[in-house]
């Protein structure tokens, strides 16, 4: 049996793109939505191996309050989904591609969510500012290995039994997490 070379990818992009696009350049990350390939609205690059994009983020917002000689941190982080940045080969992708490219955009939101539990199980100082950009700069770091892994170990979604098993675990993730809201 003969198989194509199908790859996908994906691509983190920083709180600052968020602020660079209009309100129609992002989707937030919804339990009840599900992406589709129409949203998948970036051109495709010449000559790119991989048969999708997925284009995800986090991004923060905070205000930060001394109170009785505590820093008081009131914060938002979401996951966001860039569709002009995400892309497709539709000759070469099915539902199977779309689900892998729809755990990247999970994985994005598990890593929101671990940023908003450091976020309140923090103790700040009056470097709250670069306190606050340390913890980003780890999360994003963690959330690109764990894509990166994810990639390497569903060989980009051609392990079905690998697949389901990151399926599975993100999954599992996202329930354990689901009351870590803003």
């Amino acid at each position: 049996m003969v198989r194509t070379l199908i790859l996908s990818g994906f691509l983190i992009l920083a709180s600052a793109v968020v602020f660079s696009q209009g309100m129609e350049d992002y989707l937030l990350w919804h339990p009840e939505q599900r992406l589709s390939w129409s949203q998948f609205k970036g051109k495709v690059p010449v000559a790119s191996v991989p048969a999708a994009t997925t284009a995800s983020g986090i991004s923060y917002s905070y205000s930060a309050n001394l109170l009785h000689h505590e820093v008081q941190l009131d914060f938002e982080v979401n996951a966001y989904f860039y569709p002009n940045a995400s892309w497709y080969k539709p000759e070469v992708c099915d539902s199977l591609i779309l689900s892998h490219e729809q755990l990247h955009f999970d994985i994005t939101e598990l890593y929101a969510r671990k940023m908003r539990i450091e976020l309140r199980k923090t103790t700040f100082t009056e470097n709250v500012k670069s306190e606050v950009k340390k913890i980003y700069k780890r999360i994003l770091k963690e959330l690109s290995d764990v894509q990166d892994q994810y990639d390497w170990e569903t060989n980009f979604s051609r392990n079905p039994k690998a697949q389901m098993q990151w399926n599975q675990r993100i999954k599992a993730a996202l329930e354990r997490t689901a009351n870590v809201v803003n």
